[in-house]
Formats: C-alpha cells, sequence, structure tokens
C-alpha cells in the first residue's frame, strides 16, 4: 500500500486514526484490486469483507425480489466498505462499480482481532458506524424533502446505475415524463433541470436515454454526503 493514492485514501479514512502498528499490519496483509465501471464488486451472500476506498465511486444497494433497486450509499475515495458487515454478519446489499474504481482490500481477520484486543481500534470502528448511520439518515432527509434538482439528480444516478452493464457507458433510460413521475414533480419544471445539467456538463440528452457525462458531479448535485 504504498502509491501515493492509497496513502491519500489512507490519510482521509477512518483508519488513520487507529495506532500505527495496526496500519503497518493492514498494510502488509492488504491486497489491490481494480473494477472496471458496472462491476459486481460485492453480492448478497458473499462472505464479509472490507476495502477501502482508493479511486472511483461505488454505490451500495439493496435489491427487491422483484429486482428494483435502492442505492443506500456511495463510496468515494478515502471511504471503508464492509465495516457493519464485519461486525454484523452479512447483509442483503450489493456493491457495484459505478466508475472505473480501486479498492485495498483488508484483511478482516487482522482488523477484527485488533479490535477485540485494543478498545482504541473498537471505539475506532464505533465512531465509523456512527458517521455512517448519520451519513444515512442524511440521505433519507434528502430523498424526502430534497429539491427537484436534488431529487432528480439522485433517481438518475441511481437508474443508471442499476442498468449499467460491465464497462458500458452509463445512462439511465427514462422520458422526462418518467423522471417527473418518478420524484414527484412536472415535466416542465424537471425538462428545466435537466437543461442545467446538460449545460453544466454532467449529462447529455439523447431520445430514449439520459447519459451521465461526470457522475461524481451528478451525485455532488444530489446533495449526498462524503459517503456511508
Amino acid at each position: 500500500m504504498a502509491d501515493r493514492e492509497t496513502e491519500d485514501a489512507l490519510a482521509h479514512s477512518f483508519l488513520a486514526e487507529l495506532p500505527a502498528k495496526v496500519i503497518s499490519e493492514l498494510r502488509a496483509g492488504g491486497e489491490h484490486a481494480d473494477y472496471p465501471a458496472g462491476t459486481t464488486v460485492y453480492q448478497p451472500g458473499w462472505e464479509p469483507r472490507a476495502a477501502l476506498v482508493v479511486r472511483g465511486l461505488l454505490r451500495v444497494f439493496l435489491a427487491s425480489l422483484e429486482g428494483r433497486q435502492v442505492t443506500v450509499r456511495y463510496a468515494r475515495p478515502g471511504d471503508v466498505l464492509g465495516i457493519a458487515v464485519l461486525v454484523g454478519g452479512p447483509a442483503s446489499v450489493g456493491v457495484q462499480a459505478v466508475e472505473p474504481s480501486g479498492l485495498f482490500r483488508l484483511s478482516s481477520r487482522t482488523l477484527l482481532a485488533a479490535a477485540r484486543r485494543d478498545a482504541r481500534v473498537s471505539w475506532a470502528i464505533a465512531g465509523e458506524l456512527n458517521r455512517r448511520l448519520y451519513d444515512t439518515l442524511e440521505q433519507t432527509a434528502v430523498n424526502a424533502f430534497g429539491s427537484v434538482r436534488q431529487r432528480a439528480a439522485a433517481h438518475l444516478l441511481d437508474l443508471a446505475s442499476a442498468q449499467q452493464e460491465p464497462a458500458g457507458h452509463l445512462a439511465a433510460r427514462v422520458s422526462q415524463q418518467e423522471l417527473a413521475d418518478a420524484i414527484g414533480s412536472v415535466r416542465e419544471v424537471v425538462a428545466r433541470v435537466l437543461r442545467e445539467l446538460r449545460l453544466a456538463g454532467v449529462i447529455a440528452t439523447a431520445a430514449d436515454r439520459i447519459v451521465i457525462l461526470d457522475a461524481t458531479r451528478l451525485y455532488a448535485e444530489s446533495g449526498g454526503s462524503a459517503g456511508l
């Protein structure tokens, strides 16, 4: 874990709060993994694992039996995936790379062993779980009370991510009327929002789809936090 990207991500993560000895153990026991856009990184039922996001944008989502999906968090560089799963066991969530992404996989055994023997590690993990809870509440508030622009951006990113194929373009196959219906607005207002996003270079529109040109900026438009 000696490259600059990984070191920067580590410095901005809760892992930087851990004792130096534990950080060294995690460096030694970890491994890098790269994922093209659209790749499934984790599926429900897989063995619990944790990973530091080094680059890119990933989403964690729940899926219904009918195949519908809802995003519960986005993760960016400096975020750590899988901490809740390590503590609470497997969850019915999936993880997908929205943009080409790089992870540093952490040794779950090393992290859990350190937490059991050192209260400082346990407290750092508890703090991380608390931040994830607050971020989830914040995202819930955006979904329920956000502006039309925020709700439209969030829905476009969720829909495009759910439809994305591995190594495929990020695009939402949705009409302006369908988007308006989905977020509780009207077509005229949604058309204005899409025009603003297009002029800003965040999206491009076609006859049957809305292409996401900059997923990170669209996520910022949604009012999302730094990641859960």
